[in-house]
């Protein structure tokens, strides 16, 4: 195969580190039937240590694109020539808080959101109650996921560098930092 997922993945680890994030766990799990795989990466910018904020990142590994871009490149052969930037694989950004007591507006959130996320990290808002018995008052849990795609071609061609969606992913992680104390 002409893409090397597992050094993508150690080289967003090492990446995430030099735009201010802490690394702490990465897993690869593979499905046995489909073979799709997903690579989980668990960090947080560097000022939430021990702080009440965690980032996850998740790279969602589709083997029908992999055997896509690996049945083009055969039929390009020896005539080498850029194949079309089609080859995408889906890369997410998902905050966890804790549970909230003193919610924010969601739509002011959002809109927040948006305008760190700009349209290179498009940011998605939304909160569950979740009861854990019929006596209790709800748990209200808030999820921020941001999604982007990874294109095969500039990491076969060594361009994707994610440079943009990390310094993103950095500004929503700071500003959730920055409100999440008034929310708990």
């Amino acid at each position: 195969m002409a893409i090397d997922i597992a050094g993508f993945v150690t080289d967003l680890k090492d990446h995430a580190v030099e735009h201010g994030f802490h690394v702490h766990d990465e897993r690869h799990f593979v499905e046995t039937y489909s073979l799709r795989q997903s690579w989980e990466i668990d960090l947080h910018p560097e000022e939430a240590c021990g702080g009440p904020l965690d980032l996850h990142v998740a790279l969602d590994v589709d083997p029908r694109v992999l055997l896509s871009l690996q049945d083009r490149l055969e039929e390009i052969g020896d005539e080498w020539e850029e194949p079309e930037d089609v080859y995408r694989l889906a890369l997410y950004f998902n905050w966890g808080v804790p549970p909230l007591t003193n919610p924010p507006d969601l739509l002011v959130l959002a809109t927040d959101l948006a305008g760190l996320g700009g349209p290179g990290l498009p940011i998605e808002v939304s909160e569950i109650d979740s009861y854990l018995a019929v006596t209790e008052a709800p748990e209200r849990r808030l999820t921020v996921v941001g999604r982007t795609d990874v294109s095969l071609v500039d990491l076969l061609m060594g361009r994707e560098q994610l440079c943009d969606q990390l310094d993103r992913a950095k500004d929503v992680s700071l500003y959730l930092l920055e409100k999440v104390m008034n929310w708990t």
